[in-house]
């Protein structure tokens, strides 16, 4: 049985992507975010499944507190998309994407190990207990988790923002086929037949981007930035798939999954820097490249907290709802800072992927799991 306290984990949802009952939620598609985002959103979503977690609701808290921690993820997830992409940018980053995971990485096990030590300094603000696992138990899921963060953070920088961000609803189907294909798991039909328009709208969305980068050579979307996305999201779902196993294997809830392995996924990253020989050169980042680094870690940090005191407040319904308000967001953000001319077949591929993904949603919740 999981330990009490860590049935009590205020469940964190990557990019919290948390439905219950459903295959995989929303906010798992929260990757842009950050690797953080993601890794906890998976977890959380398996912690459901796998009937970790115990408390059959979530606390509630104050209207006004809720909606501070709701807009404080809601900020946070959108401005570490652009900071990232603007940090990507620079010649320093463009090519060192194990450098930087490896740092987020860090900075995901020292929030965790903060918000489950047992310091009586410290005690107030303790969320789970620590539990822990051999290297060898945990290094295939590590390693899983690094793969897909490193692509997914690569792509950012070969691909615009909308597309960044809408690559992720494939999340979902392609969970959905690994799970139906290998596992006999299905989901309700009405549900199944909403991901078609969702695969239809990101294949859309991927030709026209792609086609306008080629056609005027402007930083849109290239093929090697789309591949890196599909490649990162395939991963990924060969990663939420293995949670599952991972969670019954080790007898452990999110959190505690996510605190062993981020140590261990941030050391194979950064040796993977070291032996790429794709180091920045960190004596000549000038001081808004400093700055930016810091404020990329800061909103990694407050992402994690908010995702922790929505789901402990509201519920993975709420993490749902504003899973799809930050994809939304970081959209129609991400068009309208480029300065632009918006291709018309990228606003009909997004407008359909994620129309398409909204209604998978309500689908799977009305008709439930089979």
């Amino acid at each position: 049985m999981a330990n009490p306290r860590a049935s009590q984990d205020v469940n964190t949802s990557l990019d919290v992507e948390s439905e219950k009952g459903g295959l995989l939620s929303s906010e798992t598609r929260e990757r842009a975010d950050s690797l953080i985002d993601e890794a906890m959103g998976v977890l959380q979503l398996k912690d459901e499944e796998s009937g970790v977690r115990s408390a059959p609701d979530p606390p509630r808290g104050r209207p006004s507190s809720l909606l501070f921690w709701i807009s404080v993820n809601i900020i946070s997830t959108v401005a570490i998309v652009f900071i990232n992409k603007s940090i990507f940018a620079a010649p320093s980053f463009n090519q060192a994407q194990f450098i930087f995971a490896s740092y987020h990485f860090i900075l995901t096990y020292l929030l965790l190990s903060l918000l489950s030590s047992a310091h009586p300094l410290l005690v107030s603000i303790k969320q789970f207990e620590r539990r822990h696992a051999s290297v060898v138990s945990i290094f295939p899921l590590a390693a899983s988790m690094s793969l897909s963060v490193t692509f997914l953070n690569t792509s950012l920088a070969f691909c615009s923002v909308p597309f960044y961000q809408t690559v992720r609803v494939l999340l979902t189907p392609v969970v959905a086929a690994i799970n139906y294909l290998f596992f006999a798991k299905s989901i309700p039909s009405q549900a199944a037949f909403m991901l078609i328009p969702t695969c239809a709208g990101v294949g859309f969305m991927a030709y026209s981007d792609t086609k306008g980068a080629a056609a005027t050579g402007g930083q849109t979307t290239s093929l090697f930035g789309a591949f890196f996305a599909l490649t990162g999201v395939f991963i990924s779902s060969i990663y939420t798939v293995w949670i599952g196993t991972y969670h019954r294997k080790l007898d452990m809830s999110s959190t505690q999954l996510l605190h062993s392995q981020s140590l261990l996924g941030g050391f194979m990253l950064a040796v993977a820097g070291v032996l790429s020989g794709k180091i920045p050169d960190f004596a000549a980042f000038d001081t808004r490249m400093w700055q930016m680094m810091f404020l990329s870690g800061l909103c990694a940090t407050f992402l994690n907290l908010s995702q922790f005191r929505v789901i402990a407040m509201a519920g993975p319904v709420a993490g749902t709802v504003v899973g799809h308000v930050k994809t939304i967001t970081i959209v129609l953000l991400g068009w309208s800072i480029s300065g632009k001319a918006v291709n018309q077949g990228s606003i009909i591929g997004i407008v359909v992927a994620i129309a398409g993904i909204i209604a998978y949603t309500a689908a799977e919740k009305h008709y439930g799991r089979k």
